[in-house]
């Protein structure tokens, strides 16, 4: 019910907010919210309808038109709105955008993703419309403050209401330009499903399906059929093939090389291969490109200790160049240290100050204190190790860290 809700509410943003336009988005999800917490009470007194989902559009609906009404100089909007949805059907979406993006929830991306809105609120906007995801939620995968995403997302509905952000038909080439953002949203869609901040669900395997569906439904129109979405889509499929593998009987993560291999779904491998494949095809090459080609080391190794380390280390050297970030350092430091011994993967790490968003990250701390572990520093293992556990974003990570941190150095 939580997914469903998720979907439903991301699906009739992206609806509503193309009828009524996007000056009224913030009516539109406060009718849209209105209409979930209405079907909480109404079906769990009589029943969910025959068709939810028609159901919650004529409640938002209504709801919207009801707010609308108290405005003024509205009555264009209010006609045009009643008349789409008389039916409580959907309006087509014009024959030229249809030939673009045919979903309604990846149209309404790229227009969050429009030029006019300012970069770092572009994800804030999507995640938190139509991914339906909290302030703390993309704090943590922006690596920023609550207060900071805030600010973005009052950024992007400002410009919003300004009117001046196409709801239609924006050019072909137009919509290229906002790829990346669009992949950016999908890929941490992806990464909240993947290993979630979420207090009682470390894994949420159905945002995981919806990045997926998401970026095959990018894949297979002109505007997205290119070398980067097939890179991410090789690296979700490779990362979606160990799900199953990642929690224990009790719903404790696993670290890697405790999972069962033989759990691992031979159906993703096997796209993530085939998504990898294609990519290759062209000169471009980007961070999903390196990280795909991280993720099937990891998948197509015959073994946690026959893993090919050295190479994995390469790869994250590469998504260094691609894309600067310490976090790629941190995990070259990791692949080198299992290929090499702590020692080397803390000669990686040597030197390297991390900047604030990451100083107080759990992550930093968490290698910082296996490497000193394992390379018999007790003392600064420990410290670090506090300050990793201080910082995890769950129970059950804080419990993986416990875990794995108190085991013996090797």
């Amino acid at each position: 019910m939580e997914h469903y809700f998720r979907h439903e509410y991301g699906r009739l943003v992206a609806i509503l907010s193309r009828r009524v336009g996007l000056p009224h988005l913030e009516a539109v999800e406060d009718a849209v919210q209105g209409a979930l917490l209405a079907a909480l009470t109404a079906w769990a007194a009589s029943g969910i309808p025959a068709d939810p989902s028609a159901w919650l559009y004529r409640v938002a609906h209504n709801e919207l038109l009801g707010v609308l009404r108290k405005g003024q100089g509205q009555q264009r909007i209010l006609d045009g709105a009643a008349d789409q949805g008389a039916d409580g059907g959907e309006d087509p979406i014009s024959p030229a955008f249809a030939g673009e993006v045919r979903d309604e929830l990846l149209r309404m991306l790229f227009v969050c993703c429009d030029d006019k809105i300012p970069q770092e609120s572009r994800l804030v906007l999507a995640l938190k419309t139509l991914c339906g995801f909290s302030t703390g939620e993309i704090a943590f995968r922006l690596f920023t403050t609550e207060a900071n995403v805030y600010k973005r997302l009052a950024r992007a509905r400002e410009r919003l209401r300004q009117g001046e952000i196409e709801t239609q038909t924006p050019p072909l080439e137009s919509l290229r330009s906002r790829l990346p953002s669009v992949h950016a949203v999908i890929y941490l869609l992806f990464n909240e499903g993947y290993l979630s901040t979420h207090a009682e669900h470390a894994i949420r395997a159905e945002l995981c399906e919806e990045a997926i569906r998401l970026g095959t439904l990018l894949a297979t129109h002109p505007v997205g059929a290119a070398p980067p979405t097939f890179a991410l889509l090789a690296l979700m499929h490779l990362h979606a093939a160990r799900l199953a593998s990642r929690q224990d009987a009790t719903g404790g993560l696993l670290l890697l090389e405790e999972q069962d291999r033989s759990r691992w779904d031979a159906e993703h491998l096997r796209e993530g291969a085939s998504w990898l494949s294609r990519a290759g095809q062209g000169d471009e090459l980007t961070r999903f490109h390196a990280e795909a080609g991280i993720a099937a080391e990891h998948c197509f190794a015959p073994s946690f200790a026959d893993t090919r380390w050295d190479e994995i280390a390469e790869l994250y050297a590469m998504l260094e160049r691609i894309d600067p970030s310490p976090i790629h350092t941190l995990n070259r430091a990791v692949a080198v240290a299992q290929g090499r011994g702590p020692q080397a993967g803390l000669a990686v790490l040597d030197g390297v100050v991390p900047p604030a968003w990451l100083d107080g990250h759990y992550l930093w701390g968490a290698v910082l204190a296996d490497l000193h572990r394992r390379a018999g520093n007790a003392a600064t293992a420990e410290r670090h190790r506090d300050q990793a556990l201080t910082a995890a974003p769950s129970t059950a990570v804080r419990q993986l860290l416990q875990r794995r941190l108190a085991k013996p150095g090797h």
